[in-house]
């Protein structure tokens, strides 16, 4: 296994593992937009643990085919959402499955999710105790 540090004709530079001239294992590679992901990597694309840092953004969880797959937490640092977290389920780079969405005021909502979107029953739980049902 050999190590690599250099820049691609993306303008990224990437640094970790390679095996086969192929990003495999670990790895860190910093994009031309300021993204940066650290993580796993097999046959050159994001696939395993991983972390993903964008627009102050910042998500940690399980990749596959460079897209966020499987268990992840998502932690809102820029827009409207700042403060707010999600973790739960990804599913071809979308929020897919169930969740909790943790908002920047205490509130957490509960339930499942279809293409970034809440969908179904969603149990609410305020920061003051409050608990209430919302459909979608």
């Amino acid at each position: 296994m050999e190590k690599e540090f250099g820049y691609n004709k993306d303008g990224s530079y990437y640094e970790g593992q390679i095996i086969n001239r192929k990003k495999e294992g670990k790895g860190i590679k910093y994009y031309k937009d300021g993204a940066k992901y650290d993580g796993e990597w097999k046959n050159y694309l994001r696939e395993g643990l991983g972390k993903f840092f964008l627009n102050n953004d910042e998500y940690i969880g399980m990749w596959k085919n460079n897209r966020m797959e499987g268990k992840g937490a998502h932690f809102y640092k820029s827009g409207d959402c700042i403060g707010d977290r999600y973790e739960g389920d990804f599913n071809n780079g979308k929020i897919e499955g169930r969740g909790i969405y943790y908002k920047n005021n205490g509130d957490r909502i509960i339930g499942d999710y279809l293409n970034d979107r809440r969908i179904g029953k969603h149990v609410i739980i305020h920061s003051n105790g409050e608990i209430k049902s919302e459909y979608y």
